[in-house]
C-alpha cells in the first residue's frame, strides 16, 4: 500500500479568501441577524454545534462553533467534513499551541479510507492555518495517524505479514534506519519460538516474522526508545475459535503494530535527540493442521515455558517473545501497542485506552502530555495480587488467567510484565484501534489512539535526556 502523505491536502497556509469561524460559548454577542439566524437553526452553541452565517447573496460568510462550558480543539475534527466548500480560518487561538492543536483535530477530520471505493466523498472544506502553527509538523502528525488508520481499514487480504514487512521496510528506507526481518521456520533458529508457534499455521505467503528498524543507534549518549507493536493481521482465535460476530472485525488486530510503526516513522521524521528500535511480531492466528493447540506447553526468547490456556490470548505471547529482544538492546524507556483484551473496553469503553506501567514519573508525564494534546489515556493498575491468576502447575507461567472471568486487561498486562525489559521504564497500551460508531470527525473504522500522546511526550519530555 501507499504510505500516507506528509502533506494533508485539508490544511493550507496561505488563502485570500478564507472565512472566519468564531467559536461561542454562548450567543450573547450575536447581532441581531445573528441570534435570528441562530433562532432558526436551533443553534445555542452546545459543544460541537456549528452554525454558518450567509452573506446577502446566500454564500456562506462566516462560521460559528459552539464550545460548551469546556473547549477542546478536537472539536475542529468534524469541521471538514461539515462545512461548506472553500477556505475557512479560526479566530481568536488562546495560544500558538492551540492554533497547533486546532489544525491537528482539522486534519484529522479530513480522513476518508477510499481504497475500495474511489468515488467515495472527501471534504472540501480547508483550514488556513496562521503563522504561529508549524504546518510540516502538523502534517506529520496528521499523516502519522492516518497511515495508522489506513493500516488498520485494510482488510486482511492484503494486509498480511509480508505487507507489514514492506511497510516496514519503506519507513526504514526513507529515513536511513537499519532493518531486517525474520521470517517462517528461521524464527525457530534466531530463538522467537512464541512468534512461530501462534503464526506457523498461516498459509506459507502469510509465514510469521519478526520486523525490526534500528535508527540513531550509533548516538550513545542520546536515550534509547523500544516500541514494540503486536501484528496479528488476523485473528481467528485459533483452535478455541471466536464466534462470528467477534472475529468480524479482527483485520484490526495488527492496530498495536500499526501504531509502532506509525509512532516510529513520526519519530524520525521528526528527527528526535533519540535512538530507536521498532519491533513488530507480525502472525496471522490462523486454523490448520499445524495449529498451536490449548494445554501445549510453548517456549519464550526468555527461557519461560507458557502454557496455553487459550489459543485466543495469542497477542501477548507474540509479544512475549519481542518484548524479551526489546530488552537485548537495553532501551531507556519501552512501549508496546496492542490490541490485546476485550475486557479493557468493559472496563474504559472503546475512546479511552489503559495505560499499565509501574513507572510513576512515566504515567504522570505521559498523562499531562495526552492532556496537552486530547489524546485521552487512563493508567491502570499492575496489581500484584492477580499474578497467581497465572500461575501454572506444569509450567513457569499461564497465557490466560486460569478459571478467572475478571480483571482481564489487568492479567494481561501482567503476563506481559514478566517479558518486559528489566533496563528503564516500560509501558503497556491496550488499544482498541477502532471508532464504533460514526460521529462527526471520527469515521467509523480504524482510529490512532494514544500516538500523538506518546509523540508529545517523546519530543517534550523524553529526548534530549542523557542515556543511562
Amino acid at each position: 500500500m501507499t504510505m500516507a502523505s506528509a502533506r494533508n491536502p485539508n490544511l493550507v497556509s496561505v488563502s485570500e479568501q478564507a472565512r472566519p469561524i468564531f467559536k461561542v460559548s454562548d450567543t450573547a454577542a450575536f447581532s441581531d441577524a445573528e441570534a435570528a439566524w441562530a433562532r432558526v437553526n436551533g443553534f445555542t452553541a452546545k459543544a460541537s454545534q456549528l452554525l454558518v452565517v450567509p452573506d446577502a447573496s446566500g454564500e456562506p460568510a462566516k462560521a460559528f462553533l459552539g464550545t460548551g462550558n469546556n473547549y477542546d480543539p478536537m472539536m475542529l475534527r468534524g469541521l471538514a467534513a461539515r462545512l461548506p466548500q472553500g477556505d475557512w480560518q479560526m479566530v481568536g487561538a488562546a495560544s500558538d499551541a492551540e492554533a497547533q492543536q486546532e489544525a491537528v483535530a482539522f486534519g484529522l477530520g479530513g480522513y476518508v479510507f477510499d481504497r475500495y471505493k474511489p468515488s467515495k466523498e472527501k471534504p472540501q472544506a480547508r483550514l488556513v492555518v496562521g503563522e504561529g502553527v508549524d504546518l510540516d509538523a502538523v502534517s506529520r502528525i496528521v499523516a502519522a495517524c492516518a497511515l495508522t488508520r489506513e493500516m488498520v481499514d485494510t482488510p486482511a487480504q492484503d494486509m498480511g505479514p509480508l505487507q507489514l514487512e514492506t511497510i516496514g521496510r519503506e519507513i526504514a528506507e526513507e529515513n536511513g534506519a537499519s532493518f531486517s526481518v525474520i521470517v517462517g521456520d528461521a524464527l525457530l533458529e534466531e530463538n522467537y519460538p512464541a512468534v512461530h508457534a501462534v503464526g506457523r499455521a498461516a498459509t506459507e505467503l502469510r509465514a510469521p516474522r519478526v520486523i525490526e528498524i534500528g535508527w540513531n543507534l550509533d548516538k550513545t549518549d542520546w536515550p534509547l526508545v523500544a516500541l514494540v507493536g503486536k501484528g496479528v493481521v488476523f485473528d481467528t482465535g485459533g483452535l478455541d475459535l471466536k464466534g462470528a460476530a467477534g472475529m468480524r472485525n479482527m483485520k484490526k488486530d495488527m492496530g498495536g503494530a500499526a501504531h509502532a510503526l506509525s509512532l516510529g516513522r513520526l519519530v524520525m521524521q521528526s528527527d528526535l535527540k533519540l535512538r530507536l528500535v521498532v519491533l513488530v511480531a507480525a502472525v496471522e492466528n490462523a486454523v490448520s493442521a499445524d495449529a498451536f493447540r490449548p494445554g501445549d506447553i510453548l517456549s519464550s526468547r526468555k527461557g519461560l515455558t507458557i502454557e496455553i490456556g487459550n489459543t485466543d490470548a495469542e497477542g501477548r505471547l507474540i509479544l512475549s517473545d519481542i518484548l524479551t529482544r526489546a530488552g537485548e538492546h537495553n532501551p531507556d524507556l519501552t512501549v508496546d501497542f496492542a490490541t490485546l483484551t476485550g475486557a479493557a473496553r468493559i472496563a474504559l469503553g472503546p475512546e479511552l485506552p489503559p495505560l499499565y506501567t509501574a513507572d510513576d514519573t512515566l504515567a504522570a508525564g505521559v498523562a499531562a502530555s495526552a492532556k496537552a494534546v486530547s489524546d485521552p489515556l487512563w493508567r491502570m493498575p499492575l496489581w500484584d495480587g492477580y499474578n497467581a491468576s497465572l500461575d501454572s502447575e506444569i509450567a513457569d507461567v499461564r497465557n490466560d488467567s486460569a478459571a478467572w472471568a475478571q480483571a482481564g486487561s489487568v492479567t494481561a498486562a501482567l503476563f506481559l510484565q514478566k517479558f518486559a525489559p528489566e533496563s528503564g521504564s516500560w509501558a503497556h497500551m491496550d488499544v482498541f484501534a477502532w471508532n464504533p460508531r460514526n460521529r462527526a470527525g471520527y469515521a467509523e473504522g480504524g482510529e490512532a489512539q494514544t500516538l500523538r500522546a506518546w509523540f508529545h511526550y517523546l519530543q517534550h519530555s523524553f529526548a534530549n535526556r542523557v542515556a543511562r
